[in-house]
């Protein structure tokens, strides 16, 4: 039996999980999120707890039980909550800006870079190197945050770049000199 996927999902007060065609939709004070029920998994609803059972022990269906409920608890998180992650941007003249629903990067190329911002997601600018990426789907913040950090990855012998406010990095020392 799967560790994860026999944890039971605690739903808080004003969030709600319904199942319409195979079709998980949690909703809640933040907004509302939808996907599909994978193959071989049933939801159980009793009361304010959400069970994720599976319905044979074939391999594929035993693999696809413990993330099914770690990703139907991330959208009760998410609607309940939201998510967030946080870049710092660092260099000489490296900086963001926001214009309505676009980004506007500018990391030392020879032009600015506008990054757009896909609909559930918004982005503040706490000062020009600190931007803060909020959502309700974890998985759209964590790839935004990660296309926005590919833009201009840190470079590990400057330590200049875009990186996540909790990535440690290493700084290498260069060639040495004569």
């Amino acid at each position: 039996m799967s560790r994860i996927g026999k944890k039971p999902i605690v739903m808080p007060e004003g969030t709600k999980l319904e199942i319409n065609d195979r079709e998980v939709v949690v909703t809640g004070p933040k907004g509302t999120l939808k996907r599909p029920l994978l193959d071989g998994i049933q939801i159980n609803i009793e009361g304010n707890t959400v069970l994720v059972s599976r319905e044979s022990e074939e391999k594929k269906v035993r693999g696809f039980h413990g993330l099914m409920r770690t990703l139907t608890a991330n959208m009760v998180d998410g609607v309940f909550k939201g998510f967030e992650k946080k870049l710092e941007i660092a260099g000489i003249g490296y900086r963001a800006e926001l214009q309505g629903d676009n980004v506007i990067f500018y990391l030392g190329y020879s032009h600015p870079i506008t990054f757009p911002l896909p609909n559930g997601i918004s982005a503040q600018l706490e000062k020009q190197t600190l931007l803060t990426i909020k959502g309700i789907d974890k998985e759209l913040v964590g790839q935004v945050a990660a296309k926005m950090r590919a833009l201009r990855k840190p470079d590990v012998y400057k330590n200049k770049g875009v990186k996540y406010a909790d990535e440690v990095l290493k700084k290498k020392a260069g060639k040495s000199g004569k």
